[in-house]
Formats: structure tokens, sequence, C-alpha cells
């Protein structure tokens, strides 16, 4: 007999905050496959405010996700594109703008990346809580900063949730996205680690004890050892116990951080023996993917409604000419407007003109109504009622005529011919 499923009726409660942003990450056009894998790595970055599993279709075209976005409570868009020179990236704020346009100058993917490294592994329940941003080399607000990098600061802030020191659980800092400006160049870099807590003061061997053995069966490999010092305190790359011990002295290249990179843990993080007060060094593990980004220009509002250009890296225009320009978009965004309320006029007048329409549909269909009951009353005139009661007492010729009115044709009788 096939088990009974229950059937919740009970509405799971929204734990997220009203204030986080979401994101939908997607490409457009022809691109290719290291493309639309950079586009998946970035989506992984993202999570969990993202949109991980979308499946863009070639005839979906970007106004297509700029209209569904505000119905999802979607607060920005990434779209990868490829050009005749090189890839490129457009930041839309939804659903006033701004909108930022990059060029892709490199990238890495995140395969690329840790095969590449030996220590960085990603387990998956990192992914669970949003990482950490961190802005680093932006210049700080004063007359002579270009005034398009607070600007870019605060849209990559946007991105991701505020942090809040205060009610921020330590378990739930599991990532880390560095957003860097490199003033030589122009560009800013892009990059993803996973914060990784290990003992402190202790060897790798040592650590490998403590954290438990990295072996499927789940024990230590001592197989091959003589003793247990060989393996505890035996050099870097010596065979045996003949090159000699390692002392406390000479292990400083595998102790675990230094005294910069050792903190005491306030709660209890992820990993074996993390508890409460005890003192571990952190390590940034990264994991990709790797972009370095050029700015290229700052719009107002969103595709298919652009504004003024804010910023552009190559075209520099006068003040006569931004005036001109601000004028033409000014007289746009007027006209527009007046387009609007006109449109949104015409929508009540045809709505007031349906209601009318149908209230006089309405009375004809009662008049006619109307006349049809009175049709059917007079044709009711002279007809016999079977339920009706006669009374006695009528007169002779009252019945007469009743009686005249209920006498029925007779049938005449057949008689069949016997063959």
């Amino acid at each position: 007999m096939a088990r009974k499923r229950k059937t919740r009726t009970h509405v799971k409660e929204d734990t997220k905050p009203a204030n986080v942003p979401k994101s939908i990450i997607i490409k457009h056009g022809q691109v290719g496959h290291s493309l639309s894998q950079l586009v998946r790595d970035v989506r992984k970055v993202m999570e969990p405010n993202t949109a991980s599993r979308l499946k863009e279709r070639s005839r979906n075209k970007l106004k297509d996700f700029l209209t569904i976005a505000p119905a999802l409570q979607v607060t920005h868009l990434l779209a990868f594109t490829l050009t005749a020179r090189a890839p490129s990236l457009r930041l839309i704020r939804l659903s006033d703008g701004p909108t930022l346009s990059f060029r892709v100058e490199r990238y890495s993917l995140m395969k690329d990346v840790l095969n590449t490294s030996r220590r960085a592994r990603s387990v998956g329940m990192e992914y669970l809580t949003p990482p950490l941003l961190v802005l680093a080399s932006f210049p700080p607000p004063s007359p002579t900063t270009p005034p398009h990098l607070p600007l870019l600061m605060k849209s990559f802030q946007s991105l991701f949730p505020p942090l809040a020191p205060n009610s921020l659980s330590l378990s739930s800092a599991r990532r880390v996205v560095l957003i860097s400006y490199n003033a030589e160049r122009g560009t800013v870099d892009f990059r993803h680690y996973i914060i990784k807590v290990k003992p402190y003061g202790v060897s790798k061997r040592v650590r490998r004890v403590l954290e438990g053995a990295t072996q499927s069966s789940g024990l230590l490999d001592l197989g091959n050892e003589k003793d247990v010092a060989d393996f505890l305190l035996r050099k870097r790359g010596e065979p045996g116990p003949e090159g000699g011990y390692e002392s406390a002295a000479s292990s400083a290249e595998s102790v675990a951080g230094d005294d910069g990179d050792a903190v005491d843990l306030a709660e209890d993080y992820v990993g074996r023996n993390n508890k409460k007060g005890q003192r571990r060094a952190v390590r940034l593990d990264e994991v990709g993917p790797r972009m370095e980004l050029r700015l290229i220009k700052i719009t107002e509002g969103v595709p298919g409604k652009e504004g003024a250009v804010m910023y552009h890296s190559f075209v520099k225009k006068s003040k006569k000419e931004v005036a001109l320009q601000n004028a033409e978009h000014a007289a746009k965004a007027k006209l527009r407007k007046e387009r609007r309320e006109e449109q949104e006029r015409n929508v009540q007048r045809k709505k007031a003109a349906s209601e009318k329409t149908k209230a006089e549909g309405a009375d004809e269909d009662e008049l006619s109504e109307d006349e049809d009951a009175d049709e059917n009353d007079d044709d009711e005139i002279g007809e016999w009622n079977e339920e009706e009661d006669i009374s006695e007492g009528e007169d002779d010729e009252e019945s007469e005529d009743e009686s005249s009115e209920d006498e029925r044709p007779t049938k005449k009788v057949k008689l069949r011919k016997k063959s």
C-alpha cells in the first residue's frame, strides 16, 4: 500500500529580510562556451539571492527580463554579451537605473582557479549564505576624486546585502568578494574567496591529526611509519628519521599563520573543534572566478529608456555640449510623459464608453423581458386552468360556455378487416 503524503496547509514564513538585493545574471546574443561558463560562475558567487537555474532562450530579449524583473522584486540585472573586441558586462540597477557598462579585459573561470590551487576546495555549503563584500583601493571622497568613482563603489555595494555586525552570525560568514580598484590601469579587479579557519601554532601534520583523517576510511594512514614521531616531527622532504626531526624553532614555516592572522573566535564556527574562545588562524582561499573590468560609461535609466550619459571613458564633451544633451533628454522625457498621460486618458475614456454600452445593453434586455412577459400574459387569458376550483351556483350560460370550450373532438374508431 502506497504511503499517504500529508498535505501541508500552513504557510511558510519568509525569513529573508525585505531589503536584501536580488539579481539576475544572463547572457544575450551569440556567446561562446567559455563566456556561458563565466555566467554560471558569477551566478554561483551571487547565491543564494539570485536565479541560479535560469535558462535563457534564443528568442529572449533584454527587454523581456527588464519587464519581468520588477514583478519578481529583482533589484539588479547583470547582462554579459560578446562584442567584436572583448566580452562586455552591463550592470543595471532596476527599475530606474543607472546602467554601468564594463569591458571584461581578462577573466578566469572557477575550474581554472581550482586547478591551479592545491588548497582551495569548495564543499558547497558555503553558498547557502551571501558573501561579505570588501572594497579596496578606492580613493576617499574629495574634491580631486573623479565623480564616477563614488558612484561605481556604491553600485557594487548595492549588489550585496548590507553588513550588520551587531546581528551578523559568525557561522554565516563563509565567503568574501573582493572588489579592488587599480588606479594605474583604471580597472576594477573582481575576486572570490572562501574563509578557512585552521588551528593556530601547529604544524601541518599535527593539524591532520587534530582535524581528523582525510582518507575515505576515516583513519589516518601510518602504516609506513615506524614511530608517530616519524610522522609528526620529520622535516619536510625527508624520507625518514635519519635526516633528523624538526624542532619548534625550525617549524616556523609550517605554522598556520602569524600573529596578524590569529583571532579568538567570538562564537562557534563551522568545522571541527572551532568553539567559542579558541584561537584560530584565518585564511582566504581563492575559488574564482576572476575578472578584470574596465568601466566604459555610465548612463541614466535602463536600456531602452536611456537618459543622459553621466560618464564616458573615451568621449569627453564640453559644458555647452553637455547642456545641449541634457536639454534634449529633458525634451524626450517630457514627450514620453505626455504620451503616457494621453494613453491613460484614452484608456479611461474607452473604459467609460464600454461601461456605458454595457449599461444600455442591460436596459434593453430588461425592456425586452418586460415585453415578453406582457405577451405571455395575453396568451394565458382564456386558457383552461385544471387546478382552478369551480364554484357551484354559476349561471347556466357560463357553464355552457365552459363546457363548450372543454369539449374535445371524439376519435373515430377504425375497424380492421380480417384478412
